[in-house]
């Protein structure tokens, strides 16, 4: 069983405490956190939204959401009565004048204590909340500000926010969350790399045939259609998530484990990221938009009709992209991506495909099936290396692939912390390594927008696939043209 530790004594503010990410992700993480006695008694969360609330009504809208998102068995009645005396609430404009002074009154009290700022609210608003805090002489050396994603829709908005925030928060106190790199297989990428002489030394280009990441969802846009219809796959997931979990893959071991050394390291991939020339987008992308169809046996609509408005969308639900990397160990391997909304199953998995053996002495026809390393994300978190081995009993040498299979629950029989907890947690401690650098995010758009601006220049329509499937048909044809297939064998 792991050791908790508990942090230090915190003063945690949530700007948008009312909002859905407050209630669906960072009061359920903080309240398990809570449970397992790694926050002190002397903390306290305060939220802060626009609404005009008291504390006690506010207690019993976040008690509410703790029973609908967290399991019965993991809820104990006294403990939560405990956690929700922990909350203050206050009611604050972030981009005006009013409540402030009473925020600044109640932190007053604990002069001493760690102060992260968990800015989840709309982009727009992280300027003028900073601006305020600053304002109000609530910034010092043991603040911290959470921005969460998107920061910005291309370059330049990104910039702007960088900029707006970076003018009061030195760049040490910023903490860019992205919830996928605090899943424990992610961070298990750095072990099974750096830990492992077996791994890291076949991690190159002589053995590694290619390497497919796909993170897919089940759900439509569940009431994001405003914020979505704007976005797109590319922005919402594909820029952000998938391009850390490429830099993971693919970055060279950091000196150490200290924050600036690995995300060094990462920079370094992405600007690695070889452009996609205009005239190569249509043979290198590919942009879907699902239509109706059925996802679990129950039927779906067709995006427009998710976005609830009588209107067309241009929008993309779906893209799969051919990547390389200009660097020596990956040179001339292509990285598969794809990411999209209503497809048949919710799994995030990274396939590591080794290259066939050259020669085989066996005449079976499966003994040059080549190796591959399937590190799953979600659900079931866990890694697999499939290797050939001889099927049991008589008659002859019959190989088969067979995985080494390694489930996180089941080896260790204990349960992992959510991502959201372990990240919070790790904002109190002031380690970044998890969280993303303003030349991260930066290098992350340059990239991005050469392709979004390359869409923009060819207008076409985002090709229709239907809800439950594995997106357009064009996405198969982006691998196979290559010898290559998307693995589905997803259990």
């Amino acid at each position: 069983m792991h050791k908790i530790i508990p942090v230090a004594p915190f003063d945690a503010v949530v700007f948008g405490a009312t909002g859905d990410l407050t209630m669906r992700k960072l009061l359920p993480a903080l309240y398990t956190r809570f449970r397992d006695r790694q926050i002190p008694e002397e903390s306290r969360i305060v939220a802060a939204a626009r609404t005009p609330l008291g504390t006690g009504e506010y207690r019993d809208l976040a008690a509410a959401a703790l029973e609908r998102h967290v399991p019965a068995t993991d809820r104990d009645p006294d403990t939560v009565t405990r956690f929700l005396d922990h909350l203050r609430y206050v009611a604050v404009d972030g981009a005006g004048d009013a409540g402030w002074e009473e925020l600044a009154n109640l932190l007053s009290e604990h002069p001493d204590h760690v102060r992260p700022y968990y800015l989840a609210t709309s982009p727009s608003l992280y300027g003028a909340i900073c601006r305020n805090l600053s304002a109000h002489g609530l910034i010092g050396e043991r603040s911290r500000v959470v921005l969460e994603k998107p920061i910005g829709h291309d370059l330049a908005s990104a910039r702007a926010i960088n900029d707006q925030v970076g003018k009061v928060f030195p760049e040490n106190q910023i903490f860019r969350i992205d919830h996928y790199l605090g899943k424990e297989t992610v961070q298990n990428l750095l072990a099974l790399r750096f830990a492992n002489t077996i791994f890291e030394r076949l991690w190159n280009a002589d053995v590694i045939d290619h390497v497919q990441i796909t993170v897919a969802e089940t759900v439509g846009v569940e009431g994001r259609g405003g914020y979505y219809d704007t976005s797109g796959a590319l922005r919402d997931m594909l820029q952000n998530h998938m391009l850390q979990l490429l830099c993971l893959l693919g970055m060279e071991s950091p000196l150490s484990l200290d924050a600036d050394a690995v995300r060094d390291e990462k920079l370094k991939v992405l600007r690695a990221l070889k452009p996609i020339p205009a005239h190569e987008v249509p043979m290198r992308t590919v942009r879907g938009q699902y239509v109706a169809g059925a996802v679990n046996g129950q039927p779906v609509p067709a995006y427009v009709v998710d976005l609830a408005e009588d209107r067309s969308s241009l929008t993309e639900t779906f893209v799969a992209l051919k990547l390389e990397l200009m660097t020596p160990r990956w040179a001339g391997v292509p990285f598969y991506l794809r990411t999209g909304k209503r497809l048949p199953q919710k799994v995030s998995e990274i396939v590591v495909q080794f290259r066939s053996s050259p020669f085989s002495i066996f005449s079976d026809e499966f003994a040059r099936e080549p190796n591959r390393l399937v590190i799953r994300l979600q659900p079931q978190e866990g890694i697999k290396l499939e290797v050939m081995t001889k099927e049991p009993g008589p008659g002859g040498m019959r190989l088969r692939s067979t995985g080494l299979d390694i489930s996180f629950e089941e080896t260790f029989n204990q349960r992992y912390p959510d991502a959201y907890e372990r990240l919070l947690m790790d904002v109190v401690r002031g380690n970044a390594t998890l969280f993303m650098r303003r030349d991260e995010v930066e290098a992350a758009w340059a990239w991005a927008d050469t392709l979004l601006n390359a869409w923009a220049d060819r207008p076409e329509p985002p090709r229709p696939y239907p809800a439950g499937t594995w997106g357009p048909t064009a996405a198969i044809a982006l691998i196979e043209r290559d010898g290559r297939t998307w693995h589905e064998d997803i259990g």
